[in-house]
């Protein structure tokens, strides 16, 4: 059996998150995960990465967001902090982009990246420690939910299964392959030693899993992750 080890939820896409004891997962996945995002006038979301829905925009990585005990979205810049809303935010982050930026909430257009709740095991980290001789700390991975494991990889064998974490039952779907932001500093981490190259031969860029959610719950650190027997 294994354990949930870590939540992390990240309230503003490719900014830095924050780590929670428990959390409630509706059918979108985490309650209020990436559910802001900074926006370009094409529309377009800052991220490190170009895509039809993303524009690589590696600044965003220098703000982290948390919430509030009152609920409000804070973003922090090192000493300097705004609520989501605030002109002043926009205009730190459209300066520091070189364009004309905003935070704005998810509307028709999806702020996750292709699933809705990432997952990764702690065997697997340590294996690409020992294996590429890196930092392996899974904020590089941008990870929802670490999960305590023995085994390398075992998440992997959770494909097409259902798994109960907490009251909540979620479906692994697919491998997440990865990109670039891997080794972007990020989140407060240093990124040492490189992730993507060594990983693209060796696992054909692919590390940690996606779920998604089949009976929404609440996820407290410390619970039992257990694969469903059908």
């Amino acid at each position: 059996m294994s354990t949930l080890r870590s939540i992390r939820r990240y309230p503003v896409k490719a900014m830095g998150g924050e780590f929670l004891t428990e959390v409630r997962l509706d059918a979108r996945g985490l309650v209020g995960d990436r559910k802001f995002a900074v926006a370009d006038d094409d529309g377009k979301f800052a991220s490190g990465k170009n895509t039809r829905r993303f524009r690589r925009r590696d600044a965003v990585f220098a703000y982290a967001a948390s919430t509030g005990a009152d609920g409000s979205l804070r973003v922090q810049r090192e000493a300097s902090m705004w609520l989501v809303g605030e002109p002043e935010l926009d205009a730190d982050l459209s300066e520091l982009m070189g364009a004309n930026v905003r935070v704005i909430p998810e509307g028709d257009v999806s702020m996750q990246d292709g699933g809705q709740i990432s997952i990764i095991g702690t065997a697997s980290l340590a294996w690409c420690a020992e294996e590429f001789g890196i930092d392996a700390d899974p904020r590089r991975l941008r990870a929802n939910l670490v999960v305590e494991t023995d085994e390398p990889f075992v998440e992997e064998t959770w494909l097409g299964r259902e798994i109960t974490v907490g009251d909540a039952r979620l479906r692994v779907v697919e491998r997440i392959e990865r990109c670039r932001t891997v080794d972007v500093a990020q989140d407060g981490t240093s990124a040492e030693g490189r992730l993507l190259k060594p990983l693209t031969k060796a696992r054909e860029m692919s590390l940690a899993v996606y779920a998604e959610v089949v009976e929404p719950g609440t996820l407290r650190v410390g619970d039992a992750v257990t694969p469903v027997v059908e």
